[in-house]
């Protein structure tokens, strides 16, 4: 039923009364006759005009995902817009124009389904239109409530907005609702954030998916009286969306059908065991004149087909039926996030980053560091010992946590070092290989940097060094760099691994890239520290800041820079700092302790040998 948010009006031109394919123009109808109308430009299928209410939403929802292959001469521009006209008739077509990919999809049912579009293109447009092959089509929600903040300052522009993302109950769908004083933001405001969250379907960060069975609801905003435009709050209200998706533990789900399986008797436990493969969660069977029933649920992926094998092992005497479940949680979410390889950040139809002002020019800010640049307070006003315990207590639960965190950039190659590190030091061979497989098991109760050695959280040790801002601070190696930066960088590795031999940190020493256009971030064992460089336009700054963004508060985390904006930040995610002159300082007094314990153990007298002059020289200033 329309509420007065949703109230439209229009004219209809023409009533129309058919009788087979003529119809008969009239003035008016009585109640109950069929007729149609023209000239409504915003219906769509199933909404009731007037006090008619709308009818029910489809039941079935597309599973399915196919890319449309257009043939030779047919431009993707044109046909797009005649396919949005049946996916206006057609509740239950989803058509999907994928930008990345420059390719128009369709999201449907089955093959049946795909049968009868094709042959509705081709009787409307005279196009013979062929189909890629089906993927499943996935969904992603949270697990726990978030505030997502979204800043959109460029020059004489000024929007900001705080939204509360909240999961759902399996089903429930998107929900939208504000819950904002208008002494804070004006209602005309208020309905146009809600009318941005309406407005499009917004993707997930996992694999880019479209978000449900979830709640977001408006917290606060702020607007200016000059500068702000209807487009800002767009903008700061797609990006408020993105940066809680990015702090929320993401989970991603996939379509499951509810079957019921009819087969001879003998052969249930045939059919439970094929079940329990297809990770499927069969009931207990009932049996009735030598035939079994079996009811029970499973992935659309995995029943797919199922149905010809049944035919086949019952020698025709098995029936299955499904209907679609709903959405769960995925059964394989690690295969299908590495086949996905979804990057939410560099994703630029959908920023999580914000826009903010200074000295008349808008700088981006990224989402792990909008927090701390927001002009409005948080709106979830927690007590700060209530905040510490609940940290405290989403440690001890993290491993229970039914959830699927996203994979920042940088965590792939933190996980590396410390898987590699970790196994290094087992000296069992079958039980390193053991390690090696659980480890590569996707744990959906954690995120992927959680994954760690099995030690107290503060017990674990991280030192990470940003290389060229030592280097261009130790007189020895400026002045080494000032010729040949490959020297600079090698004696600085040799100094950190005589470091790391008595310090015995996880020792990550991060350059920027340095080397070709579209350089990607890698990573090295040397000797036994490990060293980081950055994928192009991503300085050692901002690789170290979202180290300890991810872990400064769960491990113990120190970084030795003299950068001072870096310091701030670094010092704000709990990290202990070390500028570089003490970090000099340090290494002379351990090496100068390295030396003095060398010459107690040296008989008396006699020649300084070649190793003992080395070690002298390494102690000097």
């Amino acid at each position: 039923m329309h509420g007065k948010e949703d109230r439209w009006e229009e004219k209809i031109s023409q009533i129309r009364v058919y009788s087979g394919a003529r119809f008969e123009a009239v003035g008016e109808v009585q109640a109950g006759t069929i007729c149609a109308v023209t000239g409504l430009t915003q219906t769509k299928p199933g909404e009731g005009l007037g006090k008619e209410p709308d009818s029910m939403q489809p039941l079935l929802a597309p599973v399915l995902t196919y890319q449309i292959l257009l043939p030779d001469g047919c431009d993707a521009a044109v046909m797009l817009p005649k396919l949005r006209q049946l996916e206006e008739e057609e509740p239950q077509l989803h058509i999907v124009w994928e930008e990345e990919l420059q390719e128009i999809q369709a999201q449907l049912m089955g093959e049946v389904q795909l049968e009868i579009l094709t042959g509705m293109i081709k009787e409307r447009f005279g196009v013979l239109v062929e189909f890629g092959p089906g993927n499943i089509v996935y969904k992603e929600t949270i697990a726990d409530p978030v505030e997502g903040v979204g800043h959109f300052e460029p020059l004489r522009h000024y929007a900001e907005v705080h939204l509360l993302l909240e999961p759902g109950e399996r089903g429930s769908g998107m929900q939208f609702e504000a819950d904002c004083s208008e002494d804070i933001l004006d209602k005309n405001w208020q309905r146009l954030v809600l009318t941005h969250l309406n407005e499009r379907e917004h993707k997930g960060v996992l694999t880019g998916s479209a978000l449900t069975d979830m709640k977001i609801t408006l917290l606060t905003g702020r607007a200016h009286l000059k500068h702000t435009e209807g487009g800002d709050f767009r903008q700061a209200t797609y990006r408020a969306v993105r940066q809680g998706l990015m702090q929320a533990q993401s989970v991603l789900l996939e379509p499951y059908y509810d079957f019921v399986l009819e087969l001879p008797e003998q052969m249930v436990g045939r059919a439970m065991t094929d079940i329990e493969n297809m990770h499927g969660r069969p009931g207990l069977p009932q049996l009735e004149n030598n035939m079994a029933v079996l009811t029970g649920s499973a992935p659309v992926v995995t029943m797919s087909g199922y149905q010809k094998q049944v035919t086949e092992y019952t020698r025709g005497l098995g029936r299955l039926q499904c209907t679609l479940k709903g959405y769960e949680p995925c059964h394989n979410t690690e295969e299908v996030l590495q086949r996905l390889r979804y990057d939410p950040m560099s994703d630029l139809g959908n920023p999580s980053s914000s826009v903010f002002c200074a000295h008349g020019a808008g700088f981006v800010v990224e989402w792990y560091e909008v927090k701390d640049y927001m002009h409005l307070e948080s709106a979830l006003t927690v007590p700060k010992s209530e905040e510490v315990r609940l940290l405290e207590e989403a440690e001890k639960l993290k491993k229970h946590a039914p959830v699927v965190r996203t994979e920042s950039i940088g965590t792939e190659e933190v996980d590396r070092i410390i898987a590699d590190t970790y196994q290094a030091n087992k000296r069992d061979k079958k039980k390193k290989e053991q390690k090696s497989r659980k480890k590569t098991v996707y744990d959906t109760a954690a995120a992927e940097i959680s994954r760690r050695p099995e030690k107290k959280l503060g017990q674990t040790q991280y030192f990470l060094v940003d290389g060229y801002n030592i280097i261009f601070a130790w007189k020895e190696l400026s002045e080494i760099a000032k010729d040949n930066i490959d020297g600079a960088r090698g004696r600085l590795l040799d100094i950190m691994c005589n470091y790391q031999a008595v310090k015995k940190y996880y020792l990550i020493v991060v350059f920027d890239a340095y080397r070709v256009e579209g350089h990607q971030t890698e990573y090295y064992d040397y000797h036994n520290i490990h060293v980081v460089y950055t994928k192009e336009a991503e300085t050692a700054d901002q690789y170290i800041e979202r180290f300890a963004h991810e872990n400064g508060r769960k491990y113990n985390v120190t970084v030795a820079t003299s950068d001072g904006l870096e310091q701030i930040i670094i010092r704000g995610q709990g990290c202990r700092l070390v500028s570089a002159k003490e970090l000099e300082e340090e290494v002379r007094m351990e090496n100068q302790k390295m030396y003095t314990e060398y010459l107690s153990k040296q008989p008396q007298g006699g020649n300084m040998p070649f190793e003992d002059a080395l070690l002298k020289s390494s102690c000097k200033k």
